[in-house]
């Protein structure tokens, strides 16, 4: 049984996870309920659920899978902070500056890779809660040059749209199948691909997808 605070603690942080996969969800889940000071109140598994328990429990933070099944969560940080004003915690396989710029710019508080120890989760967590930007000091620099704009990112003009358009490249989705997948006709969606091809400075789709991943569009 978690410890449990006492009549004279501050209330506990209420954190939403959202993590798809069950085996890694129990374990962080475990872990967070276990601290004294936190309090997991809804564990979800897609951006869907994660907008609807943000907005049923409106907890402190929100512990955020970057991949999900309904789409890359970085995507949904804004939505997320507007529907109970709570700040965002990215977890992810693999950081690069480009990956924490999209973070940071999205308007999430930060990023902690999920090879990261259970504790370092925790104190990320209790930092988010407390106001703080969570940055790991080795991409610090490269994040810097990214805002300040000293360096800009390949994929830094796409359009929401653009960016749909680039992950279903990724998946290796030809352009007739964009187009359905979009909800869109055949022409509107290779206008998509050749704008995405153009902003990435790419020369075929293959090259499109490799730039992006290197710019921490995908991973």
């Amino acid at each position: 049984m978690p410890p449990q605070p006492t009549p004279s603690s501050p209330r506990p942080i209420r954190v939403v996870l959202v993590e798809d996969h069950d085996m890694v969800a129990e374990a962080i889940g475990m872990a967070l309920d276990q601290a004294a000071d936190m309090e997991v109140v809804a564990r979800s598994r897609s951006i869907a659920s994660a907008l609807a328990d943000t907005r049923r429990c409106r907890p402190d933070v929100v512990v955020l899978d970057r991949r999900l099944p309904d789409g890359d969560g970085i995507t949904a940080i804004g939505r997320l902070g507007e529907a109970a004003h709570t700040r965002v915690l990215v977890l992810t396989g693999e950081a690069t500056a480009a990956v924490v710029t999209r973070v940071i710019e999205a308007g999430g508080a930060g990023l902690v890779l999920k090879s990261s120890r259970l504790d370092e989760l925790e104190a990320a967590v209790r930092q988010v809660a407390a106001g703080e930007v969570v940055v790991g000091q080795g991409l610090l620099g490269g994040v810097l040059d990214r805002l300040t704009g000293r360096v800009r990112g390949a994929g830094a003009t796409l359009t929401p749209r653009e960016r749909e358009t680039l992950l279903l490249l990724a998946e290796g989705v030809g352009t007739r199948e964009i187009g359905e997948r979009l909800g869109v006709a055949y022409n509107t969606a290779r206008n998509h691909v050749q704008r995405v091809l153009e902003k990435l400075g790419a020369r075929s789709k293959l090259e499109a997808v490799a730039i992006a991943r290197r710019e921490g569009l995908l991973d």
